[in-house]
């Protein structure tokens, strides 16, 4: 029997867990830590597959759906829709974060070890780009260097005007769209020979962080796990389904669409790493190709479900180990800068832990307190990796909606 890509990658979790746990029982650490090392070779090119084809990817199906469309002001319209939906969620998922961490409570319910004064975290907190930076960051210098480095960011602003003006020249424009639609075909084509590696790079990716971590480690860490990945499950459970159930959206059926990119992310704790098999399935699921590439690209930078909640939880969790109350003006005011810190975050490393460094040290909190979640991050990291997927596919059903363009299989 031929087992499904699915099938392959839920084989290739599994063993991982299974062969990380054993070289973390029965080598010494450094050792442990060394085989880690080698069968992360093999998730790290999956990863460099990935990044090869995600620019070309996007260049080719914004361009070609931007220019059937041929109108600046379209698409204005569909990026003020965009943002604003994205806000909307980031707001949701911020809140979210902070109702768990105050009901739950996991930094006071049990005791933690403070780490000492000037402890490494690794995380350097100067990283956060300014709001004038990120901005400037946006708009590119050289498309080929935007696309050498993979700045999505900067790929769609180029494809945006790329797209409008190929549009806008007639003839000449239609014969080079029929050219761009036949190289996203291609590029297509090569997602689907990067994607039979996947089953492997997600054995290697679960081998490595078990072997480095044990999962021993769930027990110590396991009310603070509860707390946060019960905080994912309810945004991604009930709130995300109620905006599907608002906007007409069958949302389980675009769960069982996204099921494949969803476990590679999981498995990966990379959402990069999803992104072509995200972008397949919601074309398939009904949503225009030129809604998806132009509000996929930008959700993977603006629409970070999972990594917002965890910012407000995270922070808020720190506060009560080390037992400081914070306000709820306080709290209010860490939401709203958060609304906006959060939002030049792409393209950093552990994004997340950064943010909440700055945080720490706006409400006069030790930094040190991240040592507290190190541990457990790459764990905490897959639940939020899966979240941001969710939300980012919703969000491109949403917009598509609002835009007339929108057409789910009739069995959803």
């Amino acid at each position: 029997m031929k087992l499904s890509l699915t099938q392959k990658i839920i084989l290739g979790f599994i063993l991982g867990l299974a062969l990380g746990e054993y070289f973390f029982l029965t080598f010494s650490p450094e050792e442990s830590h060394e085989w880690a090392q080698r069968f992360q070779v093999i998730s790290k090119i999956f990863l460099r597959l990935i990044k090869m084809i995600v620019g070309p990817l996007v260049f080719c199906t914004l361009v070609v759906g931007i220019a059937k469309l041929g109108d600046f002001k379209a698409v204005g319209r569909i990026g003020l829709k965009t943002i604003g939906y994205f806000y909307f969620a980031t707001l949701l998922s911020l809140v979210t974060g902070l109702v768990v961490v105050n009901i739950t409570q996991p930094g006071s319910l049990q005791s933690w070890p403070k780490p000492a004064a000037g402890t490494s975290t690794g995380i350097d907190a100067s990283k956060v780009k300014t709001l004038e930076d990120f901005i400037l960051h946006i708009f590119p210098d050289s498309f080929f260097k935007a696309l050498a480095e993979n700045e999505i960011l900067q790929i769609v602003i180029f494809s945006l005007f790329f797209g409008v003006a190929l549009g806008s020249i007639g003839e000449t424009g239609k014969k080079l769209i029929h050219v761009f639609e036949n190289l996203a075909e291609v590029v297509f084509k090569m997602v689907n020979y990067v994607m039979e590696v996947a089953p492997y790079a997600v054995f290697a990716a679960m081998t490595t962080v078990v072997a480095n971590k044990g999962l021993s480690i769930l027990i110590s860490y396991g009310y603070l796990m509860i707390c946060f990945l019960g905080g994912l499950l309810f945004f991604t459970v009930v709130i995300l389904w109620l905006i599907c159930i608002f906007n007409k959206i069958p949302y389980w059926a675009l769960l069982k669409e996204l099921k494949e990119a969803l476990l590679i992310s999981f498995s990966t704790a990379s959402s990069e790493a999803s992104f072509p098999q995200t972008i397949a399935a919601l074309e398939r699921f009904g949503c225009s190709r030129r809604i998806v590439g132009f509000v996929l690209p930008l959700g993977y930078s603006f629409n970070l479900d999972g990594s917002m909640l965890y910012m407000t939880f995270a922070t808020g969790f720190i506060a009560q180990a080390y037992g400081v109350h914070l306000s709820l003006e306080q709290q209010i005011t860490m939401l709203l800068t958060l609304m906006i810190t959060s939002k030049g975050i792409a393209g950093v490393p552990r994004a997340s832990l950064v943010i909440i460094a700055g945080t720490l040290t706006m409400f006069n909190l030790p930094a040190e307190g991240i040592a507290l979640l190190l541990g457990v991050d790459p764990f905490l990291d897959m639940g939020r990796t899966v979240t941001s997927v969710a939300g980012n596919g919703v969000a491109t059903c949403v917009v598509s909606k609002w835009e007339g363009e929108f057409n789910p299989p009739t069995n959803a």
